[in-house]
C-alpha cells in the first residue's frame, strides 16, 4: 500500500511539473513612459529562470534603459563595460550558455539577453533588450538569410515583412520573451531624446514585477 502511495504521489508531482512548463509566466515592466506586460517563454528556461530571479530580487529596479536605438532596440539592465575584465563581477553577473530555438526569432516587440562579441555566443546574465527594428522587404531577407546563414519559415518572412523586426539577430542572440500588452510603450521610450550614442538625456527607468496569474490575466483583458 505504502509503495502504491509513493507511486502515485510521484506520478502526480511529475504531471504537476509538466502542467507548470507549459504555463507561461508574466512580467510587469513601467518605466516613466508607462508600461507593458512581458510573456516569458518556456522554451529557453535557462534565460527565463534566470530573468525571473533577477526579478524577484528587484536587481532591475536600480538599472536603466541606458541605450535607446530607435528601429533597433531599447537595451537595459548593466551595459557593456561591467562585463569588461578590469571589473570584478557582481554575484549576478555571469555568462549564460546560449538557447537558440528556430521558432523564436526577433519580431518586434521581443525579447531577448545582451551579450558581448564572444565566440560561444553566451548572454550576459544582468543585460537584456526590447526589440524596435523596422519591415523588411522579401529581398533584403533574402540577403540577410544568405549573410548570416538563417532559414526564415514563411511566417516569420510574412512578420518581418508587415510588422518588422530585427532579423540579422537571429539565431545569434537568445530570446526569451516578448511583449504581449502595452507594445506602443516602444514607441513612446524611442521617442526620447538621446545623443549620438543613444544614450537618453534623462534617464529612463524601470521596475519590474512578476505578475501572479490571476493579476497577469487581469492586465492582458483591460
Amino acid at each position: 500500500m505504502r509503495k502504491s502511495l509513493l507511486l502515485l504521489a510521484g506520478i502526480l508531482l511529475f504531471w504537476i511539473n509538466a502542467a507548470a512548463q507549459k504555463t507561461n509566466q508574466y512580467v510587469k515592466l513601467e518605466t516613466p513612459q508607462g508600461w507593458c506586460v512581458i510573456k516569458l517563454y518556456n522554451e529557453t528556461p535557462v534565460h527565463r529562470d534566470n530573468f525571473i530571479k533577477l526579478v524577484k530580487s528587484g536587481y532591475f529596479n536600480a538599472t536603466t534603459f541606458n541605450r535607446i536605438l530607435k528601429n533597433f532596440v531599447i537595451q537595459g539592465g548593466d551595459a557593456d563595460s561591467l562585463y569588461e575584465k578590469p571589473h570584478v563581477l557582481k554575484p549576478e553577473q555571469k555568462w549564460l550558455a546560449p538557447e537558440f530555438n528556430t521558432k523564436l526569432y526577433h519580431k518586434r516587440g521581443v525579447v531577448a539577453m545582451g551579450r558581448d562579441d564572444n565566440p560561444e555566443q553566451s548572454s550576459f546574465a544582468t543585460q537584456f533588450y526590447i526589440v524596435d527594428g523596422t519591415p523588411r522587404t522579401s529581398g533584403k531577407l533574402d540577403t540577410i538569410a544568405n549573410k548570416y546563414k538563417i532559414n526564415f519559415t514563411d511566417e516569420q518572412r510574412k512578420t518581418y515583412q508587415e510588422v518588422g523586426g530585427t532579423p540579422h539577430l537571429d539565431q545569434h542572440y537568445t530570446i526569451f520573451g516578448e511583449i504581449v500588452k502595452g507594445i506602443d510603450l516602444i514607441d513612446k521610450i524611442t521617442a526620447v531624446k538621446v545623443d549620438k550614442n543613444g544614450n537618453p538625456d534623462s534617464p529612463v527607468w524601470m521596475k519590474l514585477t512578476l505578475l501572479k496569474p490571476k493579476d497577469a490575466e487581469k492586465l492582458l483583458k483591460e
